[in-house]
């Protein structure tokens, strides 16, 4: 089988194609696609973001519990906690509190930030126990 020859204009130079044809066809697909692409980047930082607040959660609880489980350090659950967590978060009203007794269980509950204006993903809660320190002889 042969080869087929690219139609040459005279001069050599190769002919051109009729005006019109499937021009700017790729522009008007991307464009039809963005929209889409867009939902799907908004929901991975979304994802994201709520991952982040879930890890600061647990930083927070456990740090708190850490805190109150000992005697020297009893009533400082809420500062330590809030300051194992991002200040954003805190800012945002993140908190922890904490349960006395000879098991210490501290709750941390972080409002997940929304990137999209009028949606909210609710709370997310963390709780962690630790036996408490105890001093009598």
């Amino acid at each position: 089988m042969a080869a087929r020859a690219v139609p040459r204009a005279p001069g050599g130079a190769r002919a051109r194609r009729a005006p019109g044809g499937d021009r700017g066809v790729a522009t008007l697909e991307f464009t039809g696609f963005l929209p889409i692409l867009l939902i799907v980047v908004l929901a991975a930082i979304q994802l994201g973001i709520a991952g982040y607040a879930a890890l600061q959660a647990g930083s927070g609880a456990r740090a708190g519990a850490r805190i109150e489980s000992q005697e020297a350090y009893r009533g400082q659950c809420g500062a330590a906690g809030a300051a194992a967590m991002s200040g954003w978060l805190v800012a945002r009203g993140a908190e922890v509190g904490c349960t006395d007794g000879d098991i210490v269980q501290a709750t941390a509950r972080v409002p997940v930030p929304s990137i999209i204006p009028g949606f909210t993903f609710g709370t997310i809660t963390r709780k962690v126990s630790m036996p408490a320190d105890d001093t009598t002889p």
